[in-house]
């Protein structure tokens, strides 16, 4: 099993909370348009995940109160937020073209859709990234509860430096409002 360490989880959970907002992409057939925020709860194979954010959640709360909020600031604006126990929150903009189609969009150049269907109000998908060393594929699902209510989760393989780890997600999304504010749609 992968054994993760501080320096290296800055660098695999940008790689799965895009994936998991690149997924605004699938699960925004039928949505509204406009500033989502998608609550993720992370298990890790061996728990190396959960080991790390607790690790750096300790760090943060341990800065002293103006270094912390420059990297409260930094994340929010990259629409990031985690809080000791609690889920870790992203949010993403989701235009009214990616609104009507009816297609994964991975939004990032490491990564790509290699998959996709829809059964109803369940969207299907199946993802391969690649970043700074780290290879990750998976795949996942949503469910529409409302056009601003979605429901999924996302199982992830990630290998990095010959060594691999299964991470299961489970998200919770809910429409903010239709103004985006600094957050730019994915394209």
């Amino acid at each position: 099993m992968m054994r993760i360490t501080l320096p290296a989880l800055p660098r695999l959970l940008p790689l799965v909370l895009l994936a998991l907002v690149a997924s605004g992409g699938a699960h925004a057939q039928k949505v509204r348009p406009g500033l989502w925020e998608n609550s993720v709860s992370m298990k890790s194979s061996g728990g190396q995940v959960e080991a790390a954010m607790a690790q750096m959640q300790a760090q943060l709360a341990a800065m002293p109160p103006e270094q912390r909020a420059q990297i409260e600031a930094m994340m929010a604006r990259q629409g990031m937020g985690m809080a000791a126990g609690k889920p870790n929150t992203v949010r993403s903009c989701i235009s009214p073209e990616m609104a009507a189609r009816d297609e994964f969009n991975p939004g990032d150049s490491n990564c790509k859709a290699t998959g996709h269907s829809r059964s109803g109000n369940t969207v299907r998908f199946k993802f391969s990234c690649q970043r700074e060393g780290t290879t990750a594929d998976g795949e996942g699902e949503f469910t529409l509860v409302s056009e601003t209510e979605t429901r999924g989760k996302m199982f992830v393989n990630a290998t990095r430096q010959g060594q691999t780890m299964r991470m299961e997600m489970q998200s919770h999304s809910r429409w903010l409002g239709k103004e985006c504010g600094d957050l730019k749609p994915i394209k």
